[in-house]
């Protein structure tokens, strides 16, 4: 595997290097368990993997740049509004893959096959355990009950996690109720919105507020983590799987997808073949404590015990296409 320095939208000029049989990834994760994936991947298929990592905005901003004369093969991203800003700028095209359509669930793939899910990770309600979860708390809905004033801790409205957890509201409740919903639960702030998720379950732990709205992996990376302050964070909260009795838990993805401008498109669809393999799920959920995208697939890690739970079904698709909605609704109600 050739790994590049993590790209910035003024280096566009650094060049892929040009073999006869590679495949050429953007990714915008990053972790070593990837790239150790990669190296597998090459001495199973004699496929050269040249990685450039960066964010997504940057890596977008580059396709954009780069055009026709793009060196890109895949684009890997996290979330699905991510993926549908890709798609709108068209720079996916459409994938022909039986493994692909069979392994990666309906509501984890793009409709028209210009992405598939890679990985998951679900948004939930956590509460401190020596305070308890408070009365009447099982959905997302919940969190707009008057009797939890000043209540939660949770990110910023215009953070991509909650807009794709907005985009999913919407489409199960319309916009009236969505914002409703929004409007109570800027009611029951405990604080302003601040910092990322792990900054939410920190806040919770240290008595904050009662509830939090987090992403499952941040609980698991605290749990995992080599340092006894983050593991006795994890080990004070709990979190429910909101929605079981209903439509279920809104669960994001990360994915990837074949480059419309992709030079060498078979290499890309047998990397991401090779993905959802067996082998490729556990080390690509255990290396960031999400959960495979492939049913059946056992993980080692904290969030282990916790893969048994009703997932919306809501194609992850809606989480972009309803995305400036979302948004919108945000800004009306007044959340922060």
């Amino acid at each position: 595997m050739v790994r590049l320095a993590t790209v910035s939208v003024a280096a566009l000029a650094v060049a892929m290097p040009v073999m006869a049989n590679e495949v050429n990834i953007y990714s915008a994760r990053h972790y070593d368990t990837d790239l150790q994936l990669f190296d597998t991947f090459t001495e199973q298929t004699g496929i050269q993997v040249n990685i450039i990592e960066g964010s997504e905005d940057e890596l977008l901003a580059r396709l954009q740049a780069e055009g026709a004369n793009s060196p890109a093969d895949v684009f890997i991203t996290v979330d699905g509004g991510r993926l549908h800003r890709a798609v709108e700028a068209g720079l996916f095209q459409p994938v022909d893959s039986e493994i692909l359509e069979t392994r990666v669930p309906e509501k984890s793939q793009h409709p028209d096959n210009l992405w598939f899910g890679l990985t998951s990770r679900a948004r939930v309600i956590f509460y401190n355990i020596d305070a308890g979860l408070p009365d009447g708390v099982a959905d997302y809905e919940d969190l707009a009950n008057p009797e939890l004033d000043n209540s939660i801790c949770i990110r910023t409205s215009s953070n991509i996690y909650n807009v794709s957890l907005m985009a999913e509201l919407i489409d199960a409740l319309g916009e009236e109720a969505a914002e409703a919903w929004a409007a109570g639960v800027t009611e029951n702030l405990a604080r302003d919105p601040q910092g990322g998720d792990t900054d939410q379950l920190r806040a919770l732990a240290a008595g904050e507020c009662q509830l939090a709205v987090s992403n499952t992996y941040y609980w698991g990376r605290l749990k995992s983590s080599s340092n006894p302050e983050d593991v006795a964070v994890a080990d004070k909260l709990a979190f429910i799987y909101p929605n079981q009795d209903n439509r279920g838990t809104h669960v994001n993805i990360s994915g990837a997808g074949v480059l419309v401008n992709a030079p060498n498109p078979e290499n890309g669809v047998a990397f991401l073949e090779y993905l959802v393999s067996d082998e490729a799920q556990k080390t690509l959920a255990d290396g960031n404590n999400e959960f495979p995208i492939v049913e059946g697939v056992t993980i080692d890690g904290p969030i282990g015990a916790f893969t048994d739970f009703k997932i919306s079904d809501v194609n992850v698709s809606v989480y972009g296409t309803n995305a400036a909605a979302a948004t919108a609704v945000y800004d009306r109600a007044g959340m922060p």
